[in-house]
C-alpha cells in the first residue's frame, strides 16, 4: 500500500511569504552584520571590514 502525497508541498506561497525580508532591501534598509574575519589593509594602513545583509545576502567592505 502507498503511502499518501503530502500536498502542502505543492500549494502556492501568499505573496507576504515569498516578499518577506526582501522587500526592505530592495528600499535599502539593509541589516548589515560583520562577518568574523577581518583584513588590514597594508596600502591604506587601515581595518577593511567586509558586511553582509541578513536577509538578502548582499556584501560590502567598509573602510575604518
Amino acid at each position: 500500500m502507498t503511502q499518501p502525497t503530502d500536498l502542502t508541498a505543492f500549494k502556492r506561497k501568499r505573496n507576504r511569504d515569498r516578499a518577506s525580508g526582501k522587500t526592505l532591501c530592495k528600499s535599502g534598509f539593509h541589516r548589515w552584520q560583520d562577518e568574523a574575519r577581518k583584513q588590514f589593509d597594508v596600502s591604506q594602513g587601515k581595518l577593511v571590514s567586509v558586511q553582509r545583509c541578513e536577509r538578502c545576502g548582499q556584501t560590502k567592505t567598509v573602510v575604518s
